[in-house]
């Protein structure tokens, strides 16, 4: 059963994710029949800490308190991707795994877990920003960068920030079940579930190539992306034959002509959705996918979600 909650601290936590733990399993809401959890906060480095705003933070409880938990929740904090941690809070996590407890991270929180080893050979969710990093820093990681949170019981791990939200309420959801969950949310104010992933918040610049050799045909590409092309036409934009083309093209770019133009339509798509009240057929026309389910296919399959539901995201319920 959930009932023992801990959240152990770090020098910098920040204090949304901290708050977050909080708010959900911190708060006492009997009033509306709901449970109420034993809930503390203890510090892996001394009763006194400073939080990432400036904020000073005075803290009762030390690492003995994970001890007794059902749940240890390690919220993100300052450096988190850079810094050590303290061999006696990763102890006290392997601990509690080994006992049965369940272990929690809220964005780089993850790279504490992590540390600890409780991430290998586990699959993991951590803010976008971070992934490759701790992917590149712990190889037996298999970092998600797509979802919002990841449960591999016992370890649940959530991407950035409001993702942390999901993560405790699908714990929630599913010891206590929905009634409880959808309650709490409701309290909060925030939806019980989240459609799609972090894909839809991540930044994708348009890639810019070094090379003069196709500089031009990319250009060109750009421009027309409402236009069906073959790899022939751009060869012979290019005065190259449609070998040498493609060779030339997944060394400048990375990728194929194809996934290139693919990947600039649904950034199109993006920007449309988000500044314009424009119809999903006139979407889909002018980013060359020709109708709102061919949109609907490509837009689901590289950002997580639907175009409606980007748009609601990015642009107010009022525009979907």
């Amino acid at each position: 059963m959930l009932q023992n909650v801990a959240v152990a601290l770090l020098d910098g936590v920040n204090p949304f994710e901290l708050g977050v733990v909080c708010e959900v399993f911190g708060t006492d809401r009997s009033d509306d029949g709901l449970p109420v959890y034993d809930f503390a906060v203890a510090s892996a480095e001394g009763p006194s800490l400073r939080m990432n705003s400036g904020l000073s933070l005075r803290v009762d409880h030390g690492l003995e308190r994970l001890e007794t938990a059902d749940l240890i929740a390690v919220p993100a904090g300052r450096s988190f991707s850079t810094r050590d941690f303290p061999p006696e809070l990763l102890d006290a996590l392997r601990r509690g795994v080994d006992r049965g407890a369940r272990v929690l991270s809220v964005c780089s929180g993850a790279y504490v877990l992590a540390a600890a080893g409780l991430l290998d050979g586990r699959r993991c969710a951590v803010h976008w920003k971070h992934a490759d990093d701790l992917a590149r820093r712990y190889p037996r990681v298999a970092v998600e960068p797509d979802v919002l949170y990841v449960d591999e019981d016992p370890v649940i791990t959530s991407a950035g920030t409001a993702a942390g939200i999901d993560a405790c309420l699908h714990l929630v959801r599913k010891e206590q079940g929905s009634e409880v969950a959808n309650k709490i949310a409701r309290r909060m104010v925030v939806p019980p579930h989240r459609d799609g992933g972090q894909a839809q918040y991540i930044e994708r610049p348009l890639p810019h190539s070094e090379a003069d050799t196709i500089g031009e045909v990319l250009a060109w590409m750009e421009r027309h992306l409402d236009e069906e092309v073959t790899v022939e036409q751009l060869a012979a934009r290019a005065h190259m034959s449609p070998r040498t083309f493609a060779r030339r093209f997944q060394q400048e770019t990375g990728t194929t002509p194809y996934r290139w133009v693919l990947g600039q339509r649904v950034l199109l798509a993006q920007r449309l959705l988000e500044a314009t009240d424009e119809t999903m057929d006139a979407i889909a026309g002018r980013t060359g996918f020709g109708n709102a389910a061919a949109l609907r296919h490509h837009f689901v399959r590289a950002v997580g979600t639907t175009p409606n539901a980007y748009r609601r995201t990015f642009k107010g319920p009022e525009a979907a």
